[in-house]
């Protein structure tokens, strides 16, 4: 007899005893099956991180379904499944705003053509080469830089670190293309020689070793190319010395073209050649210091 009426409680959610243990029996049915779920997992895969994932998603979809059990047995939506539908939309769309905002900047990609994988980009304040782009997200192989002073490889070589930015920072940041249309990039080396050094010979030294590594004939081409596609004027790729007198040295830069993905190599190797014929030619770099003579008195 108590067995018969415990069926009937169960079955009967008419009533708030009935829905009560018809909630109590779900619980522990959920309970069970989280329990088996996890070591199903565990059973299934050896690999610690699928593991990890499984046993993440058994458990949310034994919540789910509890949790639609239990609203079916109280008949939470009766009667209100308008205003139910509403409140359940506007809330998705406001806990999901990032993720409607990345796939609206997946599709920014895409039809801007705003980069591809392969492109070395800034975006989200993040320097590299794209590897993937998912409908949420953008995976950037990380490079440093030397004007970043929280990156600590003080040139454009890789870090080792994959950074995951979202698409959404293509409606909300600046995104740089190095790589898009010109894979050149505008390269300055400056050194400041004293006053009374020879600085026309420093310069002639200097415009002869960036005309020695400079790709003035491929970025030319590549600027003939992009002039094709988009009303850009030309622009002037022939290494050139320009000169600033300052208070304390002569200034020399020299600007010039390199490749994207060569620059500091061949920069190491222009600017070690640069110092030894500043030497074998006495010119020594300027420094922000002083020189102070003591002679001894009459």
């Amino acid at each position: 007899m108590d067995i018969e009426r415990a069926l009937e409680l169960l079955v009967d959610t008419g009533t708030p005893l009935g829905r009560a243990v018809s909630s109590a029996a779900v619980l522990v049915a959920a309970l069970v099956v989280a329990v088996a779920a996890d070591r199903l997992a565990a059973h299934r895969t050896g690999d610690p991180h699928a593991r990890y994932y499984l046993r993440k998603g058994l458990r949310y979809a034994v919540v789910l379904v509890a949790v639609v059990a239990l609203a079916g047995i109280w008949q939470a939506f009766a009667g209100r499944i308008g205003v139910v539908l509403g409140f359940a939309t506007a809330g998705l769309a406001f806990a999901l705003q990032e993720v409607i905002g990345a796939l609206a900047g997946f599709v920014n990609i895409l039809l801007g053509g705003i980069f591809r994988v392969g492109d070395r980009i800034q975006m989200g304040g993040v320097r590299g080469d794209v590897i993937d782009i998912t409908p949420l997200r953008t995976k950037i192989m990380e490079i440093g830089s030397p004007q970043d002073d929280g990156s600590w490889v003080r040139g454009r070589q890789y870090t080792g670190r994959l950074v995951t930015v979202s698409n959404k920072a293509t409606f909300t940041e600046p995104v740089f293309n190095y790589s898009a249309a010109f894979e050149y990039l505008w390269e300055e080396l400056t050194f400041p020689v004293p006053h009374d050094a020879d600085w026309r010979e420093a310069e002639r030294i200097l415009l002869e070793e960036v005309r020695r590594v400079s790709s003035s004939q491929g970025a030319q081409a590549a600027i003939t190319g992009m002039t094709q596609r988009y009303p850009v004027a030309r622009a002037d790729v022939e290494p050139r010395v320009f000169l600033r007198a300052t208070d304390d040295w002569v200034e020399l830069s020299a600007r010039f073209v390199l490749p994207l993905r060569a620059a500091r190599r061949v920069k190491d190797d222009a600017t070690r050649r640069i110092l030894d014929r500043f030497a074998s030619a006495g010119i020594r770099v300027a420094s922000a210091t002083q020189d102070v003579t003591v002679r001894p008195g009459s």
